[in-house]
């Protein structure tokens, strides 16, 4: 299925029921009184969160959501029945903003969580509550309200403990492939992956939520290869693994890699302040390639410096997953999984 992440909406709560204006036509009572019902409330819309969504791709094609209306006041004190209120179901991790206003709303991010979008319209009064002792026979009611219309946008953040990220082609995919039972598109050109991909990792007693994030490159922050986008999902990972590799030409020094991690990292950084304050765990990948391992050692005192220690691996031969793998578990246990 294609991985839709944005959606637009209309949402629409329904109107309120009439008041009745009507009186009592009883034999034996000649005067009677007023008894017109009130009108049924209109239905509300609320957007649930429901774990077995997994995209916004329905939201693309039934774009317009609209609940009942409240039914009108009857004779003989019958009230309208309330209008039913309609649920609209959401992937888990959906950001709710209001297009008119540029409001955030919620951020659904548990099972069953349910928003609120547009409450119905209250049902208008029946003649039986303008009574009084100056007017015994009312001929006034109220016209139900009208329920608001909204227009929403849908923003789908992926819920993972482990956000990969680098640029096109450092071995991102194959990583997820050989750490999980994930099948992402693998390929020897940039943007193989156009979509996060998803995996569940086992380390010894403990499974997280590994997420491939598509390749970044410089500009990403602004769009640049769809870049915002991607950023969006890297919000929601607890951990950064950030690859750097060699690549075919690319200058061969570890210089050249450093200039490449601080590209990506400034991203980052000017996609949202809060990015650069995740923990990172930096990874050189492709190790099993000559060229790489011989810039391996001069990469790890580079980052050094910066008191970041850098984990070499090949996810080809297995060589440095171990590693990876225990770097990434010692940090997840002691973060808050709402961060």
């Amino acid at each position: 299925m294609k991985f839709i992440d944005e959606a637009e909406i209309v949402v629409q709560a329904g109107k309120g029921g009439d008041g009745c204006v009507s009186f009592r036509r009883e034999k034996y009572v000649p005067k009677g009184g007023p008894d017109g019902g009130d009108g049924g409330r209109g239905g509300s819309v609320y957007l649930e969160a429901d774990v077995q969504r997994t995209t916004l791709l329905d939201h693309r094609y039934l774009r317009f959501y609209a609940a009942k209306n409240g039914q009108p006041g009857m004779g003989s004190d019958k009230y309208g029945h309330a209008g039913e209120d309609l649920v609209v179901k959401v992937p888990i991790g959906t950001v709710i903003l209001d297009v008119e206003t540029g409001e955030r709303l919620d951020d659904l991010s548990t099972t069953g969580q349910r928003l609120l979008v547009a409450a119905g319209g209250k049902g208008g009064w029946g003649n039986i509550h303008f009574k009084s002792p100056t007017i015994q026979a009312p001929r006034q009611a109220e016209t139900g309200e009208a329920g608001p219309r909204r227009t929403l946008r849908l923003e789908l953040k992926l819920l993972a403990d482990v956000g990969i990220i680098g640029f096109p082609n450092t071995g991102k995919s194959t990583l997820i492939s050989r750490i999980s039972k994930a099948k992402p598109k693998i390929a020897d050109y940039p943007f193989t992956t156009l979509v996060p991909n998803l995996g569940v990792t086992v380390y010894g007693e403990r499974s997280f939520v590994v997420a491939d994030i598509p390749g970044l490159v410089e500009g990403a922050h602004q769009g640049t290869g769809l870049g915002d986008r991607f950023l969006r999902h890297v919000e929601r990972c607890q951990v950064l693994v950030h690859l750097v590799t060699w690549l075919p030409g690319d200058e061969p020094t570890a210089e050249f890699l450093v200039h490449r991690f601080d590209c990506i990292e400034r991203e980052l950084a000017l996609f949202s302040e809060d990015l650069p304050k995740k923990p990172r765990i930096v990874g050189i990948s492709k190790t099993d390639l000559g060229e790489v391992r011989s810039l391996v050692q001069a990469f790890q005192l580079k980052m050094a410096e910066r008191h970041l220690p850098v984990v070499p691996f090949s996810a080809v031969t297995g060589e440095g997953i171990e590693e990876l793998l225990r770097e990434m578990a010692r940090f997840l246990p002691t973060l808050d999984p709402r961060n």
